[in-house]
Order: C-alpha cells, then structure tokens, then sequence
C-alpha cells in the first residue's frame, strides 16, 4: 500500500537554522563516500545456455550466518545514520500516527444469525474480531489477536465459522511468514480447543460437520522453512477433538509436487470443490457430493488454460465466474450432470469491460464490473436479466457481502479521496444506509483525482489516475510519486489510504497508472505483459513517467517511483533501464534476481508471467536481459536507491534484495544514496503491524520527501 507522509513544522528562527545546518550535513555525506559495506565477493558462477553468469553474493541466499548478519545490522546501521540526519524524520512519524489514528472497519458478514466484523480502533498492531450474536445486541470481541504477542507480529488471517454457528476456525501467522496455523474456539464462549494445525500455507478452511477440509506441506527442515521450495501441497480433513496427524489424506499428486490444491464447500455443504494450479494463472475444478456415501470426483475443468471461480451452488446448479472463452470473463451456469465446458449455460455473457466480482445474494446475483480501472455494479436476476446498478459514488472501488437466501447485504465503497463507508442494504428494494461511516477528519472538497490517457510503449491510450489538491499548476516543479504494478493478473484499483493524505497537502502528486500484465482490462491484457512480453510493462512504465515531465506536471529532479514485490522488480528494471527519467526510487520486497527466483519458496509458481532461465536459451536471454541484478552497470549515474526488505518474508526471499544492494553500492558512480532498510518480525507484507507500518513508512518517505526537495 501506498504510504506518504505529513510534517509540521516550526519556522523559528533557531529551528530554521539548524534545518540547513543538517541539509549542508546530508548535502556533504551526499557528495561523499557513504561509507558502504564491503561484503566479500566470490567467483561463483553459472554457465545458461553457453553464457556464463557471475553470481558474487550468491552466499546471501543462506539466512542466518554470522557474515550475512554483520553486513545485514551494518547496512541498517548506515540506513539509520543517514535518515535521522534529515530532521523533520520524527515530524514524518508523527504526523503519520495522527492521520492513521481513525476507525476502521471491514465488510461484515452473516451466519445462522449472528454477525461478524473486524475494527481497528486506529493505532492497534492487529484488526480485531467481533461479533452480534443477535441483530439486537451489543459487539463483543471474539478474537483479539493484539493479545496474542506483545509486538503485536501474530496476525489474524482467516476467519471461518462452521454451518451451525457454533465453531470458528481461524489461522495465525507469525512475524508476517507465510506459514500459518489453524486454531478453533467455541463462539459462545470463547474456548479455545485443542485442536491446532501447523505448517499450513496458501489455504482455504472448508467446513463439513464437525470438521473441515485445508491444505498444507510437509514439514520442512528448520533451518529451511523460509527458504525451501514449497512442493507436494496436500489437501487433509481434520476432525474436532483428533490430533494432526489422524487427519485424512484427502487429494496429492507426488508426479507433480509443483501444484498447488485447496478445498472449498458450498453453503449447505453439499459439494466439495478442488481447485489445483501449477501457477499463477489457471486452474483445475473437479467436485464431489459429499452426500453421496462413495461418491467419485467428477472433472469439471481438465487443464489449466483457464480460471475457474465457484460462485454458489443454487437450484441444484453451480454458478461459476471464468474466463474460458472469455478474456473479459463471464458468468455461467453448470449442471453437475453435464459439468464439461462445452454444456455451460452463460448467464452474464462476457462483455467489453472486465467482469471481476459475482457474489449470489436473496437469489440475485450483483456484479462488479472494472471499467477503465474503475468499478461500475449491476444486480441481476437468476436468469441473467439486468435489474438495476447499483450507483457509486465516483470512481472508485466496491465490495460486497450477503447469502444467497437472505435480503441483507453490505456493502464497502472507497476511492482515493473517499475513505472505505460500509452500508447496510437490502436487495430487493435496494435501499443502502450508513453501517460504519468513516470519521477521519479529512475534507476531499480541497482535492481532486482526474483520469488522464497516455500512450503507451504501443501508442494505446491507458488510463493513469492522478491525485493531488486543488490550485496545483503544470509548471514542471511538482513533486510526484509514480506507482504501479504490471503483474500476474492484478488490478490496482482507486483506494483511499490515509498514509497519502499529508504528502497531498504538501503539494505532491499522486500518480498511479495502469499497466499490462496486471488485469485492468482482462486476460489478454495480462499476456500482453507477461514472459516474452514482460518488457512491455517496464516500456509502459516509463512512457507514463514520460507524460508526467511532456505534460509538466513534473521533471525528472521531482519524479520519485515505489513498488513492491513484482512493482519491486518494476521498480528495479526502471532504474536500470531509464536512471535519467527518476530522482527517487524505492524498491519494496522486490523480485531482482530474475535467473534464480524459480528456486525458492513458492517462486516457481510464477513461471506463467515470467519464464524461468531454464526453460529455453530464448528464456534465459530475454531475463537476462531485463533482470535488475543482472543490468547493474559500473559508472552509471543512478537515482537515490532504498530497498526494503524483512527477514521472514518467505514468498519473495529477501536474497533479492540483499544481492541487488550490494551490486548496486559496488557499481553505482552517483553521489546518490543507496540503502536498504531490513525489518525484523515481518514478512511480505500481510499482517504487518500498524506500529510497524508507521515506522517503515516514516522512513521511506523521508527518503524521498527528503529527495524531492520537498518544504515543510
């Protein structure tokens, strides 16, 4: 998520001093020696194809060794030193913490009568659980995850109730790792069973009876566990009361330990559902009646061309959102007799805009389309005939909640100036009022967001969106941060967030655009950005970092770009490619080491989009070329560098980042910082706790508030 950052200021005469007695400081630790680490460089290499490849830090990859530690705390030492001599770094973070401090809430949901949500307060590390037992009463907690660590690093991930309103099955991560743990407890009381389940990863929880159906891997070693490849994913069912190792072996395929497999169930429970995929993108569906006493898996959907998502079960048909056929997907009916594709009934036939969303509700089915980025929501009947839309606020994105046989829904609305307001709403009538407003102190009347059109690499006009407030002048001098992502078939959509607010009031520009390889526009939209194309999205990039400077909202000197994870190696093949086009570039949790990434962890899912440097010499050419370990030249003036990285993130190993830092330091000729900031107790990113989100974001943007010249 996007976070920048607000500082007050004092303009004392004393005080306005010392601001550029510590500027002239950083202005001459700028321009001299960084005093960077000097981590030992091996002769390791590797021969791909006929080219051999150096790989001098390779030694990085191995966690917890006495070297990698001493490079490790220097290289947070030097972060350190060098952004508590900007001064207004404390400001940052206090203001930060005013503007976060504000309740939120989630999309509540319905089951056997009673209702459940999340709220945070505002400063809590963790969003906690409640519950109404009756529509009439009072919330009461029913999972505080804050409780459980002081540093508030356990999270609360999934939250399951079983169909009789009696359990709730809940999985835990620590220190923001992957990994997960399923726990029970008892709703009315709050007892917590014995029943605890380890070494679970990329699971659903799917009740049946007194259990339920969920995925995980064997047990690797532990020195490994945050490094390992992730193969022979297994789907088991654990019945309450009997420990893991009684639960029954439900699905795995030992010819193929690179898949992946999880379980879902249908409201009443009547079906089973598996999903399996070998990547990223596309999926098998088969299903079993579960009523049926020796009842076989039936296949609908045999390869992996094609996503598959179940919807509901209703009327004794399954209703399912795919884009089989379909780049922009549709809505279809199956019969479990005649599952196969070829028998498919469509409800909501594909359309030009992407249709993202289907969720059943009193029999009707609401869908959530994006168009131009940007949600638009009609309600159907069950035979496909359009009611009603549902009418937004302005661009932005919604979100839905309901069950099929019940009238209540709720709805969740957010843009970038429209903090997220839930409603209560009813489907026949389509009468919506305020559930849980927002009380931000914030007035979005002092700002604007408009959609602008550039061409991209191809001449097509894309959409970007821009953010930032009112009486701002295209003269070349605005400060702006440019995100995006490109990848695996996500769309970034408009969404509030609170961390962005004080960087618009001073003035900065919030650009996102939308690139290929992401699913803005479907899955030919996707392709067009993945593997041998993959260079399109970087392309993409910077022609829209090109229209910001042609357009003069901005010059290169005031342009700063931010990704994470696959916007990570965005970010990373953009300062390779194009270091006079950026100020700025913060490079998050980044995928960089593009020959070896395939070797780690779950990795190796990512092929579809990347390739790997082992399947063909016309493969590994093309990575080699673009990979941003790999592209880093000596004597090139490169933008102010800092890479973040944490050291249990176990979906993208924080090698990349360690590797690209050190080559970076090596070779980088300009008098601009590079650094790399290394959290503890934290992983990816999901679950991380406020406390720690403020921190880390305090740091980043004064990184680059500090690099854009920005006044406070």
């Amino acid at each position: 998520m996007m976070t920048i950052f607000y500082f007050l200021i004092d303009f004392r005469t004393n005080i306005f001093f010392a601001m550029i007695l510590t500027t002239i400081f950083v202005s001459n630790l700028l321009a001299n020696d960084f005093g960077y680490p000097k981590p030992k460089r091996l002769e390791q290499q590797e021969e791909y194809f006929g080219t051999t490849v150096a790989d001098p830090y390779r030694w990085m990859e191995t966690n917890d060794t006495p070297e990698l530690t001493a490079w490790i705390n220097a290289e947070n030492q030097l972060t350190e030193k060098y952004l508590n001599a900007i001064p207004f770094r404390n400001d940052i973070q206090k203001r930060l913490t005013e503007v976060v401090n504000y309740p939120k809430y989630s999309l509540p949901w319905n089951r056997t009568g009673k209702r459940f949500f999340f709220k945070n307060d505002g400063l809590q590390n963790q969003s906690v659980l409640y519950i109404l037992d009756t529509p009439e009463s009072k919330p009461r907690v029913l999972l505080d995850p804050n409780k459980l660590s002081n540093d508030g690093t356990v999270s609360l991930q999934n939250a399951v109730v079983s169909k009789d309103g009696i359990y709730l099955a809940y999985s835990l991560a620590r220190s923001g790792s992957d990994w997960k743990e399923i726990n029970v407890l008892k709703i009315d009381s709050g007892e917590k069973l014995p029943d605890q389940l380890n070494w679970v990863k990329f699971s659903d929880i799917a009740w049946h009876g007194s259990g339920f159906y969920y995925s995980r891997y064997d047990a690797p070693p532990e020195e490994k566990k945050l490094t390992a490849k992730n193969e022979n994913h297994k789907i088991f069912f654990h019945q309450l009361g009997t420990d893991q190792q009684e639960d029954l072996l439900i699905r795995e395929d030992r010819e193929h330990p690179l898949r992946n497999r999880n379980a879902i169930t249908d409201q009443e429970q009547q079906y089973l559902f598996v999903y399996e995929n070998e990547s990223t993108y596309g999926n098998t569906l088969e299903f079993k009646n579960l009523t049926q006493p020796g009842a076989l898996f039936q296949t609908i959907v045999s390869d992996f061309q094609s996503e598959q998502e179940v919807v509901t079960v209703l009327h004794d048909m399954f209703y399912l959102l795919t884009d089989r056929n379909a780049s922009n997907k549709r809505f279809v009916a199956v019969d479990p007799k005649k599952p196969q594709p070829e028998y498919w009934l469509d409800i909501i036939p594909e359309s030009d805009s992407l249709l993202q969303h289907v969720v059943c509700i009193g029999g009707k089915f609401i869908a959530t389309y994006l168009k131009d980025a940007s949600n638009i929501v009609y309600v159907y009947d069950v035979t496909g005939k359009r009611l009603r839309e549902i009418e937004l606020p302005t661009l932005g994105i919604a979100g839905f909640s309901g069950n099929k046989d019940e009238t209540e829904f709720f709805q969740s609305f957010t843009s970038y100036l429209y903090p997220t307001v839930v409603y209560r709403c009813d489907i026949e009538t389509g009468e919506c009022s305020e559930l849980f407003p927002s009380d931000i102190d914030f007035k979005p009347e002092n700002y604007v967001t408009e959609r602008v059109w550039y061409e991209n690499s191809e001449k097509n006009k894309v959409p970007m969106f821009l953010t930032y407030k009112k009486g701002i002048v295209r003269n070349g001098h605005n400060p702006v941060l440019l995100y995006g992502y490109g990848g695996f078939n996500i769309s970034v959509s408009p969404a509030f967030s609170a961390y962005r607010l004080p960087f618009l009031e001073h003035g900065g520009i919030f650009a996102h655009v939308v690139l290929r390889g992401g699913g803005e526009y479907g899955e030919n939209w996707h392709q067009a950005g993945t593997k041998l194309q993959k260079q399109n999205v970087f392309d993409d990039f910077a022609a829209a970092a090109t229209f910001l400077i042609n357009e003069q909202y901005t010059s290169p000197q005031k342009l700063a770009i931010q990704g994470g994870s696959n916007g990570g190696l965005l970010v990373g093949a953009s300062v390779t490619q194009h270091p006079e086009l950026f100020r700025a570039a913060v490079i998050q949790v980044g995928v960089l080491d593009m020959l070896r990434y395939h070797k780690f962890t779950i990795g190796w899912a990512w092929a579809t989009d990347y390739g790997t440097s082992e399947e063909s010499k016309e493969m590994f050419e093309y990575l080699f070329r673009y990979s941003p370990l790999h592209n880093i030249k000596s004597g090139v003036d490169y933008p102010a560098i800092l890479v973040t990285t944490s050291d249990h993130d176990d979906r993208v190993v924080p090698a990349h980042s360690f590797k690209f830092t050190a080559e970076m330091q090596a070779k980088s000729s300009s008098n601009n910082p590079v650094l790399i900031r290394i959290e503890t107790k934290a992983g990816h990113g999901a679950g991380k706790p406020v406390s720690k989100r403020i921190e880390e974001s305090a740091d980043i943007w004064t990184f680059i508030m500090d690099q854009l010249g920005m006044k406070w």
